[in-house]
């Protein structure tokens, strides 16, 4: 976010208009205010070693395995000679691939050997904003609803498939400058123009949206309705006792807002209790306020049914829980692990200190030390993810140069 300080600049005006004063030269115009232009915010990789991660020796990596293995698979597919997303110091595609093939082809993974694979292979790098090492992270689930595929009775709250005119446009294949940045809109008159807010498609003010074929399924509960947007993924519970996994299909291309910053500037809650359960519960005790306060958020999510063994993520890989984090991908690559130490969200016993994966994005992840760490699904997925709004830091794992040299020596 950009913050601008605005000076303000006093003219001084004559104070009498006596005869002496009248004569005399008029005074000099005062210098122009220059404007104070805040310092960018860039990302700092500062150089560490395992010794400084905090709790290194202490995370059982066996549940990392399978976040890794997801990745791994994923980048041995891509060109080699590619960039390995916006972070220069990644490398290309090569350096991860060398590191991936030794990993998937170890026959012991235990936490052990893994801690040694890791060191053997990967640099870490304290992550830092300028200067400051310590950022936000928050929590994501994958959200429970109840539904059914046919309105009737208490299912009359749709969540929609992706619209056909729906164009997203990732700006970065255009503009170097723009990486990491997307629009969305429909064509009209052979210009892009804005696609509807949420507003008109839930209030049913867009033409798509009054046509039930484009319903994927009714809910009942248009509260979970508007979390499942957020979140990006849920389990559907259906009627007739079948489940159904919904995951994101698009987004119409208005920024996210959170509505609790809504509620905090209207009174209606403090910032310090500002929570996803307390904004549940607000939103629940006031019914006839519900909608206007939602629809402040003009963001809409689109949803496709899902198959796999978990939602996927940004990657394109399944998610894991409590492995997979979602970061500014327009700052920190897909597929690179990274060591948090994290504050304890409430009713935890202890900070977060393990190895995760960047696999997701979100449009509130914004900064270069920002993440989301992705909880699951369940109720307790649900109350930490909600809870969640701690202060934290993290390192990047990124293949040793040396090892890159070494193979394109042997290469020649």
């Amino acid at each position: 976010m950009r913050l601008f300080l605005v000076m303000l600049l006093f003219l001084l005006g004559a104070c009498d208009q006596g005869e002496d004063e009248a004569k005399a030269p008029p005074p000099p115009a005062p210098a122009p205010a220059e404007e104070v232009v805040p310092q960018k915010i860039e990302m700092v990789l500062v150089p560490a070693a395992f010794a400084d991660l905090p709790g290194w020796d202490e995370d059982d990596l066996r549940t990392f395995v399978t976040a890794f293995s997801r990745s791994c698979v994923r980048i041995l597919k891509a060109d080699p000679a590619r960039a390995f997303g916006g972070l220069a110091e990644a490398g290309t595609y090569a350096r991860w691939q060398g590191a991936c093939g030794a990993f998937l082809s170890m026959d012991d993974k235990s936490p052990a050997a893994l801690k040694g694979f890791l060191e053997a292979y990967f640099q870490p790098f304290a992550v830092q904003a300028n200067e400051e090492p310590v950022g936000l992270f928050t929590g994501y689930y994958e959200a429970s609803l109840r539904g059914a595929v046919q309105k009737g009775g208490v299912y009359v709250y749709p969540l929609y498939k992706r619209p056909e005119d729906l164009v997203m446009v990732n700006l970065g294949a255009f503009r170097e400058a723009l990486k990491g940045q997307r629009i969305a809109g429909r064509v009209e008159g052979g210009n892009l123009v804005p696609y509807a807010s949420r507003e008109d498609i839930v209030g049913g003010q867009w033409a798509f949206a009054k046509n039930d074929d484009q319903v994927l399924v009714w809910v009942d509960d248009p509260v979970d309705a508007f979390f499942v947007q957020i979140q990006g993924s849920g389990v559907v519970q259906m009627e007739d006792g079948q489940t159904m996994r919904i995951g994101y299909a698009g987004q119409n291309g208005h920024p996210y807002y959170a509505i609790g910053r809504e509620l905090v500037a209207r009174g209606e809650m403090p910032k310090e209790e500002v929570s996803m359960q307390s904004i549940r519960g607000w939103l629940e005790a006031h019914p006839a306020q519900a909608d206007e306060i939602m629809n402040t958020n003009k963001s809409y999510v689109f949803f496709k049914e899902t198959e796999g063994e978990g939602p996927l993520g940004g990657e394109g890989v399944a998610l894991t829980a409590g492995r997979s984090l979602a970061v500014d991908q327009s700052l920190m690559p897909y597929g690179v692990p990274l060591w948090v130490d994290i504050e304890a969200p409430a009713g935890a016993d202890k900070n977060i200190r393990r190895l995760m994966m960047a696999q997701d994005t979100g449009g509130a992840i914004q900064g270069p030390v920002r993440g989301d760490v992705f909880w699951g699904y369940g109720a307790m997925a649900e109350k930490f993810a909600g809870e969640m709004n701690s202060k934290g830091r993290y390192w990047v794992l990124l293949p040793k140069m040396q090892d890159v040299e070494t193979e394109e020596m042997q290469e020649e």
